[in-house]
């Protein structure tokens, strides 16, 4: 990757730097450059700039690995449940599936909508009858969520996460009338699973 290459032989350097070298706006390789810091390819420090991370390999191989990967081939069994849950419910399942996010389905098992712990805490703070209300009523409901399909480059994945700042990104796929249903989910623990992997296999 050039944008390896260009740390490698300038580090330590400034985003900007980058950016001008690329010939391309700070903004655009705010993400690619989180992504490398993220898998430990590269180093940031602040008021100083990007070097080279100590998950670098001088072949590169386990960047490659890690950029031929899919979603479809490292997605997980997310944790989804009826949109007739209460907030209550939901709260309870959170826990008990140490879960970060909850995909919701409706009575024909098609996805709807998420759910986040800090969607529930806004409905239940100050509010003790919150409990009994439906999981529908506080969900961020379907399109309006970023979501990724089996096929997605898991490196995408990544962008889109850290794009929007969210911790997990429902699969979907499509049914023969167009209706979504959910394949599995892609969160950053998998991502950081994905990345030991690749780097004690260059070891």
């Amino acid at each position: 990757m050039e944008l390896l290459q260009l740390v490698k032989q300038h580090a330590p350097i400034t985003g900007e730097q980058l950016a001008e070298m690329l010939g391309v706006s700070r903004p655009t390789l705010r993400s690619d450059l989180s992504l490398l810091v993220m898998l430990g390819m590269l180093d940031a420090k602040p008021k100083v700039g990007y070097s080279i991370g100590t998950a670098y390999r001088t072949d590169a191989a386990s960047l490659t690995r890690f950029h031929r990967l899919t979603v479809g081939q490292v997605q997980g069994v997310p944790v989804s449940v009826p949109e007739t849950y209460s907030v209550h419910d939901a709260v309870v399942t959170l826990y008990m599936a140490n879960a970060d996010t909850l995909l919701i389905v409706n009575a024909k098992q098609k996805f709807v909508g998420i759910v986040t712990p800090k969607d529930l805490l806004k409905v239940t703070l100050g509010n003790p009858s919150a409990g009994t209300i439906p999981v529908s009523m506080v969900m961020t409901r379907y399109p309006n969520i970023v979501t990724a399909k089996p096929e997605d480059a898991v490196a995408d994945a990544i962008r889109k996460m850290l794009a929007h700042q969210i911790d997990c990104l429902p699969v979907i796929v499509k049914d023969e009338s167009g209706e979504p249903e959910i394949a599995g989910w892609i969160t950053k623990s998998n991502i950081v699973h994905i990345v030991a992997e690749l780097t004690a296999d260059t070891e």
